[in-house]
């Protein structure tokens, strides 16, 4: 007697692509192949995040927080780089706006 291929979903699928695999005990069996999974990337300058791995959505599901993040503000989402420039950008900004109240109050007095 056979073995027969059955799937809920009979569609032609990328997840339900199989392959015919031959066992040490000499029967063929169906490896059913997972699909490629996709790095990570920053959201301002897509390039891949170090530290977290490249996994499928499910197996990401079941992960621990520690293992998705990065332990830095925006961990996971955004690059080393990305968060070091937007912390300059928010500084200088803050510094510019000081200064222009500064100067607004040295030409009140004159």
């Amino acid at each position: 007697w056979y073995q027969r291929r059955v799937r809920k979903q009979w569609y032609q699928r990328r997840v339900r692509e199989t392959q015919l695999k031959k066992t040490p005990g000499g029967k063929l069996v169906y490896h059913y192949a997972t699909k490629k999974t996709q790095v990570h990337k920053c959201g301002d300058c897509k390039l891949a995040l170090r530290g977290i791995p490249a996994v499928r959505p499910v197996k990401l599901a079941s992960l621990s927080k520690r293992v998705k993040t990065v332990n830095r503000a925006y961990g996971g989402t955004k690059c080393g780089k990305c968060v070091r420039s937007r912390i300059i950008r928010a500084f200088l900004i803050e510094e510019q706006k000081i200064v222009a109240k500064v100067l607004k109050a040295q030409a009140s007095k004159k």
